[in-house]
C-alpha cells in the first residue's frame, strides 16, 4: 500500500468514525446517562451475528447490569482500528478479523463467543438456474457439477475461498473450471447477478435469501447442505472483542457486558425453536431493515447460538485450521491463550 493510499485510507476511517461515534476524547471515560447507567459503544457490521445485541438490549439484559448500549455499524476493516482508537468499548467481530488484528500487534481480546457457525448462501440466477434445472432443494453434487465452467462473483478474498471449498470438496477445480469475476461488494454482487454479467456468488446472509424472495435468484447452497461452511466443522463463528488494556482497567463493565450478551444467546438458543416467538424477530428487524420476516427467520437459523458463550482451545484450533484453509490470512497468524478469556463469563 502506497503512502497516499494509507493517507486516504486514514482519513476515511476518520471521517466515518467522527460522524457515527461519540465525540469523547477516550471511550476509558465512563460515560453515564440521567438514571445512572453506565454507556457502552459497540461497534458491529449489522449483520445476522449482531443479534444477540439487540435482544440484550430489548430484554432489558443490558440494563439489568447497569449499562445502556450505544451500536455503531462499522465495517471488518475499521471496527478493530475503532477498537483500538478507544472509539468505541467492544466490537463485535468475525474470527478473521480478531486473528488478522494480532497479526497486525493489536492488543485486543476475546471474551465470548455469542453466535456460532458460517451462515453463508450460494445464490445463481434464475436465468442460470432454468438453464440448468437447479432448485433449492438439488444436491450439492448436482449443484457442483453445474457450476463446473461458469462465472462465479467474488467481493471478497475469503467468500472466494469458501466457494472454493463447497466446490473442490465435490470435486469441480474451483481454480480451473470457474472464471472469477472480482467485485467491489456484495451489493454489486447482486447487481451483476441480476444483469446476468455472473452466473452465481456466495456471500453471507440475508443477501442471498432475499434475492430469492425477489425472484432474482435461486439459493442453491448453504450451511445445511455444505457441511465444511457449518459451526461442527468449521468452528467459525462471532466473538466479542474488546482492548485488552480497557478489560484490565474496567473488568466490572467487561463482566457485566458478557453477561447481557450470553443472557440473549441463552435466550436466542431457546426460542428460535419456536416459530411463534416474536421476540428475536423483532430484534433482529432493527438490523436487517426491510427484508422479510421470512427472510430474517431463515437467516437467524442458519446459525447456532450458543447457552454458554464460554471459549476453548480446541474451538480455537478448529477455527486457525478453518481459517488457514482458506488461505487469507497473514503469514504466521495464530491466537494464544493470552488472546482469549472466560473470566468475564457467569
Amino acid at each position: 500500500m502506497t503512502h497516499a493510499h494509507r493517507k486516504l485510507l486514514a482519513l476515511t476511517s476518520a471521517a466515518i468514525l467522527t460522524s457515527a461515534l461519540l465525540t469523547a476524547c477516550s471511550s476509558d471515560a465512563l460515560t453515564t446517562t440521567a438514571d445512572g447507567l453506565t454507556v457502552v459503544t459497540v461497534g458491529g457490521g449489522g449483520s445476522v451475528f449482531d443479534t444477540p445485541l439487540m435482544v440484550a438490549d430489548q430484554n432489558g439484559y443490558f440494563r439489568k447490569q447497569g449499562l445502556k448500549l450505544k451500536f455503531v455499524t462499522l465495517t471488518a476493516s475499521i471496527g478493530p482500528a475503532a477498537l483500538q482508537s478507544n472509539s468505541v468499548e467492544f466490537f463485535d467481530s468475525s474470527p478473521t478479523g480478531f486473528v488478522t488484528s494480532h497479526a497486525k500487534g493489536l492488543p485486543q481480546i476475546a471474551v465470548g463467543t455469542d453466535g456460532l457457525g458460517n451462515p453463508l448462501g450460494l445464490v445463481v440466477g434464475e436465468e442460470f438456474a432454468r438453464a440448468h434445472h437447479l432448485t433449492e432443494k438439488t444436491p450439492a453434487a448436482q449443484v457442483a457439477k453445474a457450476l463446473a465452467g461458469s462465472t462465479g462473483g467474488a467481493s471478497s478474498a475469503n467468500t472466494r475461498a469458501e466457494a472454493a471449498v463447497f466446490l473442490n470438496a465435490q470435486g469441480v477445480d474451483a481454480d480451473k473450471k470457474i472464471t472469477w469475476v472480482t467485485l467491489p461488494s456484495p451489493a454489486a454482487d447482486k447487481a451483476a447477478l441480476k444483469s446476468n454479467k455472473i452466473d452465481w456468488f456466495v456471500t453471507s446472509e440475508p443477501i442471498p435469501l432475499q434475492i430469492q424472495s425477489d425472484g432474482d435468484g435461486v439459493l442453491v447452497a448453504d450451511p445445511f447442505k455444505v457441511p465444511a461452511w457449518s459451526a461442527a466443522e468449521a468452528g467459525y463463528g462471532q466473538i466479542v472483542v474488546t482492548r485488552k488494556n480497557y478489560a484490565s482497567e474496567h473488568p466490572d463493565i467487561v463482566r457485566k457486558f458478557a453477561t447481557a450478551v450470553q443472557q440473549a444467546t441463552a435466550y436466542m438458543h431457546e426460542h428460535l425453536k419456536d416459530s411463534n416467538d416474536r421476540t428475536v424477530l423483532k430484534a433482529a428487524r432493527k438490523l436487517l431493515k426491510g427484508m422479510p420476516d421470512d427472510v430474517v427467520q431463515r437467516s437467524l437459523r442458519q446459525a447456532d447460538w450458543p447457552e454458554d458463550d464460554s471459549m476453548d482451545a480446541a474451538g480455537w484450533k478448529k477455527t486457525l485450521t478453518f481459517l488457514h484453509s482458506l488461505g487469507t490470512l497473514p503469514a504466521g497468524a495464530k491466537v494464544t491463550p493470552e488472546d482469549w478469556t472466560n473470566k468475564y463469563l457467569p
